[in-house]
């Protein structure tokens, strides 16, 4: 007798419903099809005006009250007070210490220091960088940047260790601590300005620690990623010889996670310099104030004046944190001979500023110094003359500019403000739900909603309009760039020196060149966006296809797949979770400079920022600096695939 057998309940179960990107986007659209007669009460239109809350009262309340009891109240006299003087104090003794040694002994300490940690070659181009740095007459202002990156790093440094140290050996402060320094490695620099200055007004001590707030989590997290990353074997045998806490700590733990450690103290010092540069908008001063002051009159030839000695002076900083960390540093001595070669350094420091001192060129000599300015400024006039509009067939820059924002731009622009406001929310959930949990959909939504409530939901999608143009070309560019430098060894050596040039130049550099070659407005700062993000996204592309497993390339060859099949149906599709972290950092890294594009044309709220900052108008910089916040965290959301862990889904 014949048996029917029954279907199991995968059969039963839709082929569309089994993958789990589909049935997430077919339950929103079923929650959006319930919601809709709700969602449609409030308008089709823009942000509904019955759901902002206006903050201006009461942030022009809580500053008039800052700004009154500054001088009175306890928390400032004796919390805020003395934490602003301790930072002035420091930066004058670094900035008069810099200025006794004179150019020669900053100079010969430099190429000192370079020749201890990497040798002869390193040696002769710090001394070449800080020679060149005088030569174009901007050695005092180097100086002051100098001295406030030195205040600023050692403070990250503290900070940013002791932080790391905690998460690092205890679980439950490693897991509040995560999110906090998730949240704070995707902001805007820009984001950091305002409530510093809330507290500690316009100066060094508000520009000081701004960069201390944005420089330290990098530590934070490369200390704790080191200690947690130490040989368990190592440490078992420490412990079995009876070792305490304390000395597994210093002798196996800390020793174990010096390439982490070194790491960490690199990309504090590249985000403090950057960060230092763009706190000249709250009076850092140095050579950031030069780049800003020289960008707000569009005078390109200041402005590369002061940006030449930035970039050597990152690329100084990078070379030598680099070769401490990475085993490029010269052979290390015993204890008595280190410190006799650290003596002789030290030595040879106070033997250059002396010599200087008795001649009297404690100054960079005045004659000395070349001015690129007024060249520069002529060239950009000829650019501006022949090559911005009526070039025969491909066009001018300017017109370049111009095609773009008419023709992209403007019509993303429209199309984000067109849509009704419930719609960019839908589409945000539908992006950040299938690579992410519920939670982090949730927390791009309620991002993406925070700037309508707070006023700015045109301003915010403004800024979005440009941060998607800037992310498609980004990705078009470093996509094709990191494949072909994967698959080939020639083009990876030919572009590796300009990606480590490239990645150490701080923010601000990037709108020299923009400006210079299509003027201001919303384009320029685009384009200073994506120069700023490729970098990143073509390094990480391509390191993620060079770590494909070789046995599916060779299965993949073995039956005869050519590169170009071997390239779209192995490496990519293995690949995927690499190129979903190189959008990621795409977007972040773009959102930051389409922010300070604000300071050249590029509007909405990085222009509101701006705007706050430059009239003490902190209610508009403080919302407008909220809604980068939020801006920044949905974006982040939306491009950042979940850390699946095991027995939790979706």
């Amino acid at each position: 007798m014949a048996t029917l057998s029954l279907p199991s309940a995968r059969t039963k179960t839709p082929r569309l419903l089994r993958n789990r990107a589909a049935a997430k986007l077919l339950l929103l659209a079923l929650l959006t099809a319930v919601l809709l007669p709700v969602l449609n009460r409030w308008g089709n239109g823009t942000w509904p005006h019955a759901l902002t809350v206006s903050l201006d009262k009461p942030l022009a309340s809580a500053s008039d009250w800052v700004i009154d009891n500054r001088d009175s109240h306890p928390l400032f006299l004796y919390f805020f007070g003395h934490l602003s003087n301790a930072v002035v104090i420091a930066v004058r003794a670094v900035y008069l210490t810099l200025l006794t040694a004179g150019w020669a002994g900053v100079t010969v300490f430099g190429a000192l220091l370079a020749w201890r940690l990497a040798g002869l070659r390193l040696a002769a181009g710090t001394a070449l960088a800080f020679l060149a740095c005088g030569a174009l007459g901007m050695w005092v202002p180097t100086m002051q940047t100098l001295a406030l990156m030195v205040v600023a790093v050692l403070a990250s440094v503290a900070v940013g260790a002791l932080l790391g140290l905690a998460a690092g050996l205890s679980d439950r402060l490693d897991r509040a601590l995560r999110p906090v320094l998730d949240t704070m490695q995707v902001l805007p620099a820009f984001a950091y300005l305002l409530p510093v200055v809330l507290v500690f007004g316009i100066g060094v001590p508000a520009a000081v620690l701004a960069t201390v707030v944005y420089a330290a989590p990098p530590m934070a997290r490369l200390t704790a990623l080191g200690l947690r990353g130490a040989d368990p074997e190592v440490l078992e045998a420490v412990e079995s010889l009876g070792a305490t806490r304390r000395q597994r700590l210093l002798t196996a733990r800390l020793p174990l996670a010096r390439q982490e450690l070194l790491l960490g103290l690199n990309q504090t010092i590249m985000m403090a310099l950057s960060m230092a540069v763009i706190a000249a908008v709250i009076g850092a001063g140095g050579l950031g104030d030069r780049v800003y002051q020289a960008l707000a009159s569009v005078d390109v030839g200041a402005a590369l004046a002061a940006g030449i000695p930035l970039v050597l002076l990152a690329i100084v900083l990078d070379r030598l944190t680099s070769a401490a960390g990475d085993g490029t540093a010269r052979p290390r001595a015993g204890g008595r001979p280190r410190l006799i070669a650290w003596a002789l350094t030290l030595a040879g420091t106070v033997a250059a500023a002396l010599a200087a001192r008795l001649l009297g060129a404690t100054e960079w000599p005045a004659g000395r110094t070349l001015d690129i300015a007024g060249p520069v400024n002529r060239a950009v006039d000829w650019m501006t003359d022949h090559l911005y509009s009526g070039v025969p067939v491909v066009g001018g820059t300017a017109d370049w500019a111009g095609h773009f924002t008419t023709w992209v731009l403007d019509p993303v622009r429209a199309g984000l403000q067109g849509m009704p406001w419930w719609s960019v929310l839908l589409v945000v959930a539908a992006l950040a739900w299938p690579i992410g949990t519920w939670r982090t959909a949730l927390t791009a939504v309620l991002a993406m909603a925070a700037t309508g409530v707070l006023g700015v939901w045109e301003p915010s999608l403004d800024t979005l309009s440009q941060v998607l143009a800037a992310v498609a070309v980004t990705l078009v560019l470093g996509l094709a760039t990191g494949i072909a430098a994967a698959r080939s060894a020639r083009v990876d050596r030919a572009l590796r020196p300009v990606l480590d040039v490239f990645q150490t130049m701080p923010q601000f550099v990037y709108l020299i060149p923009v400006v210079a070659l299509f003027g201001v407005g919303r384009a320029p700062a685009v384009a200073a966006a994506v120069v700023y993000a490729l970098p990143a996204v073509v390094r990480i592309t391509a390191q993620g296809l060079r770590q494909v497993d070789e046995a599916a390339l060779e299965s993949a060859r073995s039956l005869g797949a050519t590169g170009r099949q071997q390239l779209w149906q192995v490496q990519l599709p293995l690949a995927r979770r690499a190129l979903l972290l190189a959008v990621n950092q795409g977007v972040v890294l773009v959102l930051a400079v389409v922010i300070i594009g604000g300071l050249v044309g590029g509007g909405a709220l990085g222009y509101d920022v701006a705007f706050g900052l430059a009239q003490g108008d902190l209610a508009t910089g403080l919302v407008a600096g909220a809604a980068i916040v939020c801006l920044g965290l949905m974006l982040d959301r939306v491009t950042q695939p979940a850390r699946h862990r095991a027995g939790k889904g979706a």
